[in-house]
């Protein structure tokens, strides 16, 4: 059992670093306080090919192993949650279900593009009345000759206001219930598509994120994803690869809160010497450092398992989970350690802490999670 990061993974790692120092933390700040997609530094992500880092050269992507797909995600949160999630659902969510079930016609048309970063990808199953609930979705495609016509409505819709190409769950029968699930592919241009609502959040705020309306929306035959039916396998199986990226974000947050509780607590002095020195912050920066390497080891591990070809939807929950939760818990002792500064925008923690909560809600609830991991545990 080794632990240790191979050469190329540690250096695409300083790589990754080294980009959010000269790319991502000069405009963190602004695009959470404006909302704004962070567009120049997606541009640049595809230029160094970091848009499609799992998926075979031949499709437009990097050929990495998801470990390091996992670490990529990991430094880019530490520096910017919102753009992190931005690439973990454009390449998990939205890339990875083409990759894993789509035709070979459907790889070349859709997936190499996606994964050059020359378009970007959503995925599109969470309803009004239909969040961890998938099969209470309401949007329905009925075949009219040489396409599916699609009608509903999607909401937090990741990446939906940006999106080129998504990945839309509909129901072909309903009274199969979700043997009765179907996807497809939908490019934004598709007649019947529309962007509705734009959500402003709490966190995560450059993210972009919005309703998907689709009335009437034709959509091509050949544009099916996988068979008739498989939609929520390969909803399912899509949110499985997406935790590890969501856990590898928290697991970013919370690198990002100790970093900033150990600068601060150095240099901010209270009685006469650096509050580092008050057995009360030793107490929560170690805990932050046991907890964050905990994380950090689940999370590589259900990326690991990935890459060997291995069953990982139980380990992939547990590191969602305890990532999340950890992310919290500890985003909350940084503003904690920073005081009444840290309660103030403009000090990095404040935004950490409004960061975090997203990860444990996202691509399946903390509690969600929980029932994944019975489900594995009890059968």
């Amino acid at each position: 059992m080794d632990f240790k990061l191979t050469e190329e993974q540690e250096l695409i790692k300083e790589n990754m670093r080294d980009f959010t120092r000269k790319y991502v933390d000069p405009i963190a700040v602004e695009i959470d306080e404006n909302s704004r997609y962070p567009e120049e530094v997606i541009k640049k992500l595809a230029e160094g090919d970091w848009m499609g880092m799992p998926y075979p050269q031949e499709y437009g992507g990097a050929g990495v192993d998801y470990v390091t797909y996992a670490i990529v995600v990991e430094e880019l949160s530490r520096s910017c949650a919102a753009t992190g999630f931005t690439l973990s659902c454009h390449t998990s969510l939205a890339s990875g279900p083409i990759y894993n079930y789509g035709s070979e016609e459907q790889k070349m048309k859709y997936l190499v593009p996606l994964a050059k970063g020359q378009k970007i990808g959503a995925f599109g199953v969470t309803e009004p009345g239909a969040g961890t609930d998938v099969g209470a979705a309401t949007t329905t495609a009925v075949l009219d000759g040489d396409a599916y016509v699609l009608n509903g409505t999607k909401t937090f819709t990741s990446n939906g206001p940006v999106a080129d190409t998504f990945v839309i769950f509909a129901f072909t029968d309903k009274s199969l219930g979700g043997k009765g699930m179907s996807a497809f592919i939908v490019s934004k241009d598709n007649p019947g598509l529309k962007v509705g609502q734009h959500f402003y959040k709490m966190g995560i705020r450059a993210s972009q994120t919005s309703e998907i309306i689709l009335k009437d929306c034709r959509v091509p035959k050949e544009d099916l994803l996988g068979k008739e039916g498989q939609g929520l396998k390969i909803a399912m199986d899509s949110f499985d690869h997406g935790r590890i990226g969501i856990a590898a974000q928290a697991v970013g947050i919370a690198q990002a809160a100790m970093d900033e509780s150990i600068s601060y607590a150095k240099q901010r002095i209270q009685f006469g010497k650096p509050i580092s020195k008050n057995q009360a912050i030793q107490w929560m920066i170690a805990d932050m450092a046991t907890d964050i390497s905990a994380a950090r080891f689940l999370t590589y591990h259900a990326a690991y398992l990935k890459d060997q070809g291995k069953p990982f939807s139980k380990e992939a929950a547990m590191a969602k989970v305890f990532a999340a939760e950890m992310s919290n818990r500890h985003a909350s002792k940084a503003v904690q350690i920073h005081g009444g500064y840290g309660f103030c925008k403009g000090f990095k923690v404040e935004r950490l802490m409004r960061d975090a909560k997203i990860t444990e809600i996202y691509e399946g609830t903390s509690e969600a999670q929980r029932m994944v991991i019975a489900g594995n545990v009890l059968r």
